[in-house]
């Protein structure tokens, strides 16, 4: 049995631990401490630590962290390449028939909502877009912005229309593409399938007292500028258009660049959506009743032991 681990994982049916929470609550730490005392790997499930060159901005485990633990889906794209929730399902089950045979229990830790959902849940069945589409609308963004995008979604699908946030390029761009691709609209192609999974799924939420989640969220982003996120940002200035880099940590320093605030404001505003982000995450988890939250403000709480507790159930 490992250290500290007060039950015999081999002993437990295959399943996936989601270890979820907003951005600056303390997954990396806890995900890693549960992972050694169930010797096990883990899955990111983050949106955004997917790609290369954006370490410092997404808080990616570092290499010391993934040394300790094996991880997957950290740093294993370009920022030039096209990916979606559905493409992470797809993925991750496949690697999870293969982990499962060495490991009875497999971490996946995160806050990308989408990501998370799309594994445990099943993601509707959208076709692949073809290229020379997927770059005809990304130059008419790129030279007209969204609103000639916004108009055609408009006209083929009106109901997703009423319900997308018109101000996501990724969401009206690729609702579009999949009307035009399809000749459907894509509002018809959302069922919100719930699959059947090979393996138990236990989700534990992290959290912490408001005041205290968002202390950490100010701290964070102070330390990234410190480790280097303005010249890690200066680097991928060039390439601002992608959507990889469509995210807090990266569009307030892009517009810095561009003359269009000071390194203070940009920094502070940075801050700002980060907490807002946390919000958004905690909204949607929290509809999710199969969801075990641990308060990690709470004097004396053992995220470990409180997690193994769960999976000997």
């Amino acid at each position: 049995m490992p250290p500290g681990c007060s039950i015999d994982p081999f002993s437990l049916m295959k399943t996936l631990l989601v270890l979820l929470g907003p951005t600056g609550v303390g997954k990396t730490e806890w995900s890693l401490s549960v992972a050694e005392a169930l010797r096990c790997p883990i899955i990111s499930a983050d949106s955004r630590q997917l790609y290369r060159g954006l370490s410092v901005g997404t808080a990616a485990p570092t290499p010391e962290q993934m040394q300790r633990v094996p991880h997957h889906f950290v740093g294993i794209l370009a920022p030039t390449d096209y990916y979606n929730a559905s493409d992470f399902e797809r993925q991750v089950l496949s690697l999870l028939a293969r982990l499962h045979q060495e490991h009875r229990v497999v971490i996946m830790s995160g806050g990308s909502m989408m990501y998370i959902d799309a594994v445990c849940r099943g993601i509707d069945e959208i076709p692949n877009i073809d290229e020379a589409l997927r770059s005809d609308l990304q130059a008419l963004y790129r030279t007209e912005g969204l609103d000639p995008i916004r108009q055609q979604l408009k006209i083929l699908d009106p109901v997703f229309y009423n319900e997308v946030d018109l101000k996501n390029p990724k969401r009206v761009i690729h609702a579009l593409e999949v009307c035009l691709m399809t000749g459907k609209p894509y509002s018809s192609l959302r069922t919100n399938p719930l699959r059947e999974r090979p393996f138990r799924i236990v989700k534990v939420g992290l959290t912490r007292d408001r005041e205290e989640l968002y202390d950490r969220i100010n701290r964070r982003v102070d330390q990234m500028v410190a480790d280097g996120l303005v010249e890690e940002a200066r680097g991928l200035f060039p390439m601002r258009h992608l959507n990889a880099l469509n995210t807090v940590g990266y569009k307030e320093l892009f517009a810095h660049f561009k003359g269009e605030c000071t390194l203070e404001f940009a920094i502070e505003k940075i801050k700002q959506h980060s907490r807002n982000y946390a919000r958004k995450q905690l909204s949607w988890f929290r509809r999710d009743k199969e969801i075990h939250w641990i308060n990690l403000s709470r004097e004396g709480v053992n995220v470990v032991q409180e997690t193994l507790s769960l999976l000997d159930n």
